[in-house]
């Protein structure tokens, strides 16, 4: 339990540091709104969260499925990727009156983060072979 916890706490933190970093390199680098850095990390995030789902299943079996469950996928995605920020971002959107802006983002974050997952998921399954 103690150790779940442990894990918890040392992936949420690499993550949350993670999506700051890459967020801020994003914006600076690229010169991207804060709305498109944060898309950028929620469907990376949402790849490698399928990637560790599809690594630990029990046919599977390419990583450890505690650790994987615990630091990754509870941890390190749980900090990383930002659907509170999306949310906030997008009710900004719409109360500034940018509903097509805050639509397409809408649409844009819940289409590519589930072709993200499946892509992760798809990779670990052809990795097993």
């Amino acid at each position: 339990m103690m150790l779940n916890v442990l894990l918890i706490a040392t992936g949420g933190a690499l993550g949350s540091v993670l999506r700051y970093l890459i967020s801020e390199a994003v914006s600076a680098l690229i010169g991207m709104s804060a709305v498109w850095a944060i898309l950028l990390v929620n469907v990376s995030g949402s790849f490698i969260i399928g990637l560790a789902a599809g690594a630990s299943w029990e046919h599977v079996r390419l990583a450890d499925s505690s650790f994987t469950r615990y630091f990754v996928m509870v941890g390190v995605c749980g900090g990383y990727t930002t659907f509170s920020s999306f949310s906030l971002q997008t009710f900004s959107l719409l109360q500034s009156g940018e509903i097509a802006r805050a639509s397409i983002n809408v649409g844009l974050s819940v289409v590519t983060c589930l072709i993200a997952t499946w892509a992760g998921y798809a990779l670990a399954a052809a990795l097993s072979r």
